[in-house]
């Protein structure tokens, strides 16, 4: 009797642990800002660490009585919403009209290393053609702006010369079925490194929408610092933290200034919740994903141990005067990172 009292005990405690952690958690993701670094580092740990403790509260609640198994149930809840972002906003891009007006894809498709493969570039080609976007952005492409090319880019370029306009600028290439104009590349001065973009105008159905595509500083210095350094690879976090906020804070300052219909598609290296994103969604734009997409859409994170796609750091960022009917990630292929695709509206 005692024993099983000791084990009724611990499992009560198991459920309620796991209960506050992830609340605390939810509402660390929540309200986190650039004063709370210990908070953006956790956004970056992969989802099991998470939803194998809520999985084994609900197990260990079975026992417990129905409001034991209520907490447990709402802490599993909370970790695959509020933890893990999950989206469900696909049911309200379902009321727009059916026939999109513009369908944009942004693909991180890591072209030095599919550069040092014979057929790197086919998985990427392969993925491109199939979701048929109308326009394309990619970074990390420099192999296709490189003189000469790519050696081995032969397959990508042939899906890229089905596109009426074409500008590539360093890492970035635009791709459009509709005419681009006013394309062109900046050098935006920030704490710890300048963030480069890509601007353009396209011209779709006779209205101009503003594009931009950038793609922020990598998280992956900070973070290898906090996992092989501990407590001594903080700064290096920290300071990395630093850097892209200021990246998207000047990147913010120079959105305010562009004409809408505006879309901002990229690798921003951070999550929606992220402050390093929400500075950009401030200045009037929202997520396609959140807006209309379902499920996690995580883009990176397959390319690691165990393989899966844990964070969603790829980006479409829109203007409220475009209407998003549809958003999702595609295969994992091609890059370490999934494109995203949105089917957008342009609203009257």
């Amino acid at each position: 009797m005692k024993v099983h009292g000791v084990l009724r005990g611990t499992a009560r405690l198991i459920v309620a642990a796991t209960a506050v952690a992830t609340l605390l958690l939810a509402l660390g993701f929540a309200w986190g800002d650039e004063r709370t670094w210990w908070i953006e580092l956790l956004r970056y740990v992969p989802f099991p660490a998470w939803l194998l403790p809520a999985l084994l509260s609900v197990v260990v609640a079975l026992g417990l009585g129905w409001r034991w198994c209520l907490v447990a149930w709402a802490t599993l809840g909370l970790v695959l919403t509020a933890v893990m972002g999950l989206s469900v906003g696909g049911w309200r891009g379902a009321q727009l009209p059916q026939e999109p007006s513009l369908r944009v894809m942004t693909y991180n498709i890591k072209s030095y290393k599919a550069e040092g493969q014979a057929g790197g570039y086919e998985d990427i080609a392969e993925e491109i053609a199939l979701q048929a976007p109308d326009v394309l952005v990619m970074q990390d492409a420099q192999a296709l702006n490189d003189e000469p090319p790519g050696r081995h880019a032969a397959a990508l370029r042939a899906v890229l010369r089905s596109y009426r306009a074409r500008f590539g600028d360093g890492q970035f290439v635009v791709a459009s079925r509709h005419p681009l104009s006013h394309c062109q590349a900046v050098e935006l001065p920030a704490h710890g490194g300048p963030l480069d973009y890509v601007r353009c105008t396209v011209q779709v159905d006779g209205r101009p929408v503003a594009l931009v595509t950038t793609h922020t500083l990598s998280p992956r210095k900070g973070l290898n610092a906090t996992r092989h350094e501990a407590w001594a690879g903080v700064d290096d976090w920290r300071e990395n933290f630093r850097t892209r906020l200021d990246q998207t804070r000047q990147l913010a300052r120079e959105l305010e200034r562009l004409p809408r219909p505006l879309i901002v598609a990229g690798d921003l290296n951070a999550p929606e919740q992220s402050p390093v994103v929400r500075d950009l969604l401030e200045v009037g734009l929202r997520d396609a994903h959140a807006a209309a997409g379902v499920g996690w859409g995580y883009t990176i994170g397959h390319a690691l141990r165990p393989h899966l796609s844990f964070v969603r750091i790829d980006h479409i960022l829109v203007s409220p005067d475009i209407g998003v009917q549809r958003s999702w990630t595609g295969g994992r292929e091609g890059s370490e990172h999934r494109p995203v695709m949105a089917d957008l509206q342009l609203t009257p």
